[in-house]
This record gives structure tokens, C-alpha cells and sequence, in this order.
């Protein structure tokens, strides 16, 4: 994996021997010598990790970690504070401050390639929800969104611990924030993991009865825990653990002994980034059913229609079997929209939907082309069958009232239907075109009817 570093630090020998050292593993390395080229940097989209020493005149690494998370364009980089403050309340500082991690100086290399490669995965796999989001039409999540957690939102943790007194340590000082699940063995923790809603799994790798590392490469092997954040708690000598547990994807880690300040920021950073995420997935996600189904109705859209009728005839074809095309008109909808406004227009258009699922099968498909105008494709329906369904539909439609608000209270609509049953040599297009002349003719013989095509 190769990436894009930039190294921040005012002293021009510290820069050159991180270059030389991330250079070897085949990064792309760039360097600033202070905070406000650091930022323009960034700004640009230049790099995609930034590699920042806390202590610079003018601007320290703090600000210039305050103000990349304060951008919408740069909220999301990941970023490591590399400094010779050791104490805890610097590194609880340094996390406050947005960093995904703190460092001390003198680095240890092979700890700072692991780090950097774990933050790039994460920071490619943002990206390309970035990218999906922002390429949809109605994607909603604007890039900054989200990256703000409420500090009183409690989240859910699973805490993966066979030591008795090492569990209560960390649940300790977790619980008064957040709601704390107890594991004591692997089995317990992924099926606890798969099963409920969980915010982050924090896994202790000691050397005990279970393979902490073994948790981590389960939880990433199935579907529903792939995504959930992991960090792991192990013992200052357990340097190998942590950097293999880096390798196969965890997100975080902490040595002992633990300082409860240092905690709680890492547990609100990783559930930072995993709010972050989730509102990206999301996003994509409605954008997608945005594209497939009509916003008023709920109904699948002309889109939807036209990905996958042809695989429906396809499947009759196939099969020898039966399929019919049912084209429907409500009747003068402008006189609707006109006497009662759009407003009531809508609420009888959503009904109608509403009515069109009741009255048809299970399995039809059903689409709102636009406006007034709606299809529903029934496979397996030959014409007998779809015109039966197609009177239901019609009859039922004109004895009921739809229901609005406002001076209205109630309107009453009558529907035009048009039937073509799906014949071996037509395509979709002759389809079409053989359900709308039936509807055609069913309004220009005075509507409120079903017709069939005499094909």
C-alpha cells in the first residue's frame, strides 16, 4: 500500500530522516517546515496522512490539529502528533485536539509504518464512501458531517477481557460514559459483536487462556462486524502483538498501565471516525433507493422500471411462462391539482400507491412512471388473470375515497388501464408501446375502464 505523507516539523534534520526512512517503504513524502503551509497543504488534497510535530514556533501541532478538524475538506485526515511530551495529559491533549494518535519521540519506526499503513486503510476506505456519496445525486452527507461527537453521547462497547480485575479496571472507568458489554471468551464476544448494535470492541491481548489477535482477524472475516472499530489493550512488552494486531486491521491500541483520560479520548476518537462512516454508508444508501424509488409514492421509479423489466421477460422467456404489462392513468388529475391544490394532488397520488399494493399481487412489480401515471408488470399473469386484477384495481379505485386534509376532506378518482400481454418476439420497448395504445383507447372511449391490446 502507498500513500501520500506529509512530515510537519521546523527542523529540517528530523524531516529528512523521516523522508528517508518512509521513502524506503515506498510512500510518497512531503515536507513543511511549519503549521500554515502544513494547512495549505492539506487543503489542496496534497496528502493522506500528516505526519505533525507538536512543537513549532507561531503554530504549534495542536492548532494546526485543531484547525484541520474544524475544515469540512480536511476533517477527515488522518493525522499523528510526533513529540517528546510524554505524559499522559499530553497525549490526552493531543487526541482532545483531533489526532488519531500520538507518538514519542524518538519514534519507533516499525511502531510508526504499522500506524501510518492502519490509518491510510482506514483513511482509503472513508475515501471511497466520500466518493460514492458524492458522486450520488441525492447523496445528503456533506464531507464534514458527523465528525462531531456529542461528548454526553453514550455509545456501545464490547469489552473482550479473561482477567477478572483487568475487566472491571476498564469498565470502571468506561460505564459512567458509556454502556459497557462484558466478554470473557471469543465465542461470547463475536456473537455478542454480530448480534447487537456495537460501537467499538476494545480486545486485551494477553497471554492467556484465547488469542486476542485471532478476535480481531474473526471480527473482520464476517459481514457484520468488518466494519466496527477494534482496539486492542496489551503490555509494554507486547510490541510484536500490537503491530501484527495493526496488520490484520485493528484501529487502535493502548499499553499498560492505562490512564482512564487516554482511554476515554481514544474510545471518543474511534467512535468518532465509526459515526463518521456509518452517516457516509447511509448516505450512499438513500441515495441508491433515491435513484430506484419515487420519493411521494415509495413505489420503484421508471429507473427501477427499465433495470429490470428486461430481466423479467428474459426469465418468462426462458421459463415459457406468461407476462403482462398494466398501464395506468388516474383520470383528469389536472382538475385534482387545480380545485385543491398540489398539496392534495400528492396525498392522493401516495394513497393511490398505497391502494395499488393492496389490489395487485405480492410479486408484481410496481412503478410510478410520473405524474398521474403508473405500471405494474405482473410475470406470470396471462391476460385473463391481468385483467381481472386490472378491474379489481379499476373498481376499486372508483368506490373509494381518498382521504386529505384541509377543505377538501375527501376526492374521489376514477383510472384508465391499459393491458398487453408480453408476446416471444416483442422487446421492451414493443411492450410499451402495446400498453400504452390500450390505455389510449381506454381514454378515448371515456375513461374510468380497462382495455386490453388486440395484438
Amino acid at each position: 500500500m502507498t500513500a501520500r505523507v506529509l512530515v510537519v516539523d521546523d527542523v529540517r534534520s528530523n524531516r529528512k530522516l523521516l523522508q528517508t526512512r518512509l521513502s524506503l517503504e515506498y510512500f510518497e513524502v512531503l515536507a513543511a517546515a511549519n503549521g500554515p503551509d502544513a494547512i495549505a497543504i492539506c487543503e489542496k488534497g496534497g496528502c493522506d496522512i500528516v505526519l505533525l510535530d507538536v512543537r513549532m514556533p507561531g503554530m504549534d501541532g495542536f492548532e494546526v490539529c485543531r484547525r484541520l478538524r474544524a475544515a469540512p475538506d480536511t476533517a477527515h485526515l488522518p493525522i499523528v502528533l510526533l513529540t517528546a511530551l510524554d505524559r499522559p495529559a499530553d497525549r490526552v491533549r493531543g487526541l482532545e485536539s483531533g489526532a488519531d494518535d500520538f507518538l514519542t519521540k524518538p519514534v519507533d519506526e516499525i511502531a510508526l509504518i504499522a500506524r501510518v499503513r492502519s490509518l491510510v486503510r482506514l483513511k482509503f476506505s472513508i475515501d471511497e464512501l466520500r466518493s460514492r456519496a458524492a458522486h450520488s445525486a441525492e447523496a445528503g452527507t456533506e464531507p464534514g458531517e458527523a465528525l462531531n461527537l456529542d461528548a454526553s453521547e453514550r455509545g456501545r462497547l464490547l469489552l473482550v477481557d479473561e482477567q477478572r480485575s483487568s475487566r472491571e479496571r476498564i469498565a470502571g472507568a468506561l460505564s459512567p460514559y458509556h454502556d459497557v458489554v462484558l466478554a470473557e471468551e471469543p465465542g461470547e464476544a463475536l456473537i455478542a459483536a454480530r448480534e447487537e448494535t456495537t460501537d467499538l470492541m476494545i480486545v486485551s491481548l494477553g497471554s492467556g487462556a484465547f488469542d486476542g489477535l485471532r478476535i480481531c482477524s474473526q471480527a473482520r472475516s464476517h459481514e457484520r462486524t468488518r466494519n466496527l472499530p477494534i482496539l486492542i489493550i496489551a503490555d509494554p512488552d507486547d510490541r510484536p502483538k500490537v503491530l501484527r494486531g495493526l496488520e490484520l486491521g485493528a484501529n487502535d491500541y493502548l499499553t499498560r498501565p492505562i490512564d482512564r483520560n487516554e482511554l476515554l479520548a481514544r474510545v471518543r476518537t474511534n467512535m468518532r471516525q465509526k459515526l463518521y462512516a456509518d452517516r457516509l454508508r447511509q448516505s450512499v444508501q438513500q441515495s441508491i433507493e433515491m435513484a430506484l424509488y419515487d420519493a411521494l409514492t415509495g413505489l420503484n421509479n421508471r429507473r427501477s422500471l427499465e433495470r429490470r423489466l428486461p430481466a423479467m421477460i428474459e426469465t418468462a422467456r426462458a421459463r415459457g411462462a406468461a407476462l403482462t404489462m398494466m398501464m395506468i392513468d388516474i383520470d383528469h388529475f389536472k382538475r385534482v391539482n387545480d380545485t385543491y391544490g398540489h398539496g392534495v394532488g400528492d396525498r392522493v397520488l401516495k394513497g393511490f400507491g398505497a391502494q395499488l399494493r393492496d389490489t395487485v399481487r405480492s410479486g408484481d412489480l410496481i412503478c410510478r412512471l410520473g405524474g398521474e401515471e403508473f405500471v405494474v408488470v405482473m410475470p406470470g399473469a396471462g391476460a385473463a388473470e391481468a385483467a381481472a386484477i386490472a378491474e379489481r384495481t379499476r373498481r376499486t379505485t372508483e368506490s373509494r375515497e381518498f382521504l386529505v386534509d384541509g377543505a377538501a376532506g375527501s376526492v374521489s378518482i376514477t383510472v384508465s388501464i391499459g393491458l398487453a400481454e408480453w408476446r416471444d418476439n416483442w422487446n421492451t420497448a414493443e411492450l410499451y408501446r402495446r400498453a400504452d395504445r390500450a390505455l389510449y383507447l381506454s381514454k378515448s372511449a371515456g375513461r374510468n375502464r380497462v382495455t386490453e391490446d388486440a395484438a
